[in-house]
C-alpha cells in the first residue's frame, strides 16, 4: 500500500479501496469490470433531461436547480431510449463523490464515445467549469451528452464517461518527459516535448496494412448506434473510408468528423497513466480527441500492445483545414501513478483498441 501523502494518478486496486471508505458513492454497487487501471468507467442513472442549451451552474446553484428552469423533457432510460443528434442531454450519473480533502478527478469521454463522436462532459454542483472535481467535493454527478454524428441508444447503466482521481501535482515537466522517453520510448525516435510529447498525423494508409485506408469520414443521416453492442453496425452504413492520396494530405472539411490515426506507436509505461491534449490553438483550426485517456499499459510489449497508435477523433471548425502527412495535431502528456496497478492496459484487461492501428470503435463489424 502506498503512502497516503504520495502524489499521483490512483491506480485501479486504490479506487476499488476509495469506494469501500466512502468516497465514491454508488447508489447501484459497482459492476466488476467498472475499474479500469487508472480509472473508473461512469454508469448513467434511469432519468434523462432533454435541456435547451449546455449550462454551468456557476458557483452558487447546483445542477438540480439549473435543470428545474432548463428542462424541456424529462423521460425514463432504464429500458433504454434514443438521444438524437444536436440535442442536449443531461443524465445524473449512478455514482456520486465525497472526496477526502487531498483528493481531485477529472473526467474524459471512453475511447468508443469519442470514436462515435458523442461529447460528454461530466457537470458537478457548483461548478464553473466542465470535467473537473475540485479537491474535497462532496455531492452528485451529471452527464452532459450531446451526439454530434450518430444518433445514439443508451440506457441506465450505460457508460459514456470515465474519472480519474489524483493527489498533488501530477503532470511531469518537459525535462521529466524526456528523461521518460529515454528510459521506456515513449514514441518512436525522437519526440518533440512542449508541455507533452507531439503526436502527429499518418496519412499514408501504412499502419492500416497494405492497401489500407488513411481514415474515415462519418456519413450524415445514418441509423441508430447502440452503445452497449458490440459489432453490431456495418461500417460503410455509417463510414466512408478515406484512400491514400499520392500527396499524402487531406482536407477537412467544416464541422465533418474523421477517425485518422498516429503516425507514432504510442507507449505507456505501468508506472504511468497519460492524456490527449483535446486541441492546441497553435497547430491548426480543428479539436483532436475527444476520448483523451490512456491508461497504463497501452503499447506495453508486456501487455500485449507492442505497436499501439493513437486513434484521433478529428472535427474541423468553421474553415476547411489541410492536413499533411507527419503534421502535429496534438501532445500526450504523461502524468506519473502514486503506485503501479495491479491490472494493465491490454491483456489484463480483455482490452478492446490495445495493439490497435487505425480502428473504429467496438461497435462495428470488421470492414471486409
Amino acid at each position: 500500500m502506498a503512502d497516503k501523502s504520495t502524489t499521483g494518478i490512483l491506480p485501479g486496486h486504490q479506487i476499488s479501496e476509495l469506494v469501500q471508505s466512502g468516497g465514491i458513492v454508488p447508489s447501484v454497487p459497482l459492476t466488476s469490470d467498472q475499474i479500469q487501471p487508472a480509472s473508473l468507467d461512469l454508469r448513467l442513472g434511469n432519468i434523462a433531461y432533454r435541456v435547451r442549451a449546455s449550462f454551468l451552474p456557476g458557483p452558487s446553484l447546483t445542477v438540480a436547480d439549473r435543470l428545474s428552469t432548463l428542462t424541456l423533457h424529462e423521460f425514463d432510460i432504464s429500458g433504454g431510449a434514443v438521444f438524437e443528434t444536436n440535442c442536449v442531454y443531461i443524465v445524473p450519473l449512478v455514482e456520486g463523490l465525497k472526496l477526502p480533502p487531498d483528493l481531485s478527478a477529472s473526467a474524459n469521454p471512453k475511447s468508443s464515445t469519442g470514436r462515435l463522436d458523442i461529447f460528454t462532459r461530466v457537470i458537478i454542483d457548483k461548478a464553473r467549469e466542465f470535467d473537473n472535481v475540485p479537491v474535497g467535493y462532496a455531492g452528485p454527478l451529471y452527464l452532459e451528452i450531446s451526439p454530434r454524428t450518430f444518433p445514439i441508444i443508451a440506457r441506465a447503466g450505460s457508460r459514456l464517461s470515465q474519472i480519474r482521481f489524483r493527489r498533488g501535482v501530477t503532470r511531469l515537466t518537459d525535462a521529466e518527459h524526456l528523461a521518460l522517453h529515454r528510459k521506456a520510448n515513449l514514441v518512436d525516435g525522437m519526440p518533440n516535448i512542449n508541455n507533452g510529447i507531439a503526436i502527429s498525423i499518418d496519412l499514408t494508409g501504412a499502419s492500416s496494412g497494405p492497401g489500407g485506408f488513411v481514415g474515415f469520414r462519418a456519413k450524415r443521416h445514418t441509423g441508430l448506434v447502440d452503445v452497449d453492442k458490440r459489432a453490431l453496425c456495418e461500417v460503410l452504413d455509417f463510414w466512408e473510408p478515406i484512400p491514400p492520396h499520392r500527396r499524402t494530405e487531406l482536407v477537412l472539411d467544416p464541422d465533418q468528423f474523421y477517425i485518422l490515426v498516429s503516425r507514432e506507436a504510442v507507449h505507456v509505461p505501468p508506472d504511468y497513466a497519460a492524456e490527449m491534449v483535446p486541441y492546441d490553438p497553435l497547430v491548426g483550426e480543428f479539436r483532436v480527441h475527444y476520448a483523451g485517456f490512456f491508461d497504463p499499459g497501452f503499447g506495453h510489449s508486456e501487455a500485449g500492445g507492442d505497436g499501439s497508435r493513437a486513434v484521433l477523433e478529428v472535427r474541423s471548425h468553421e474553415i476547411p483545414f489541410i492536413l499533411e502527412h507527419g503534421q502535429i495535431v496534438g501532445r500526450l502528456a504523461y502524468e506519473k501513478m502514486v503506485e503501479r496497478p495491479k491490472k494493465l492496459y491490454g491483456l489484463d484487461m480483455g482490452s478492446n483498441y490495445q495493439a490497435q492501428g487505425l480502428r473504429l470503435s467496438k461497435h462495428f463489424r470488421a470492414l471486409t
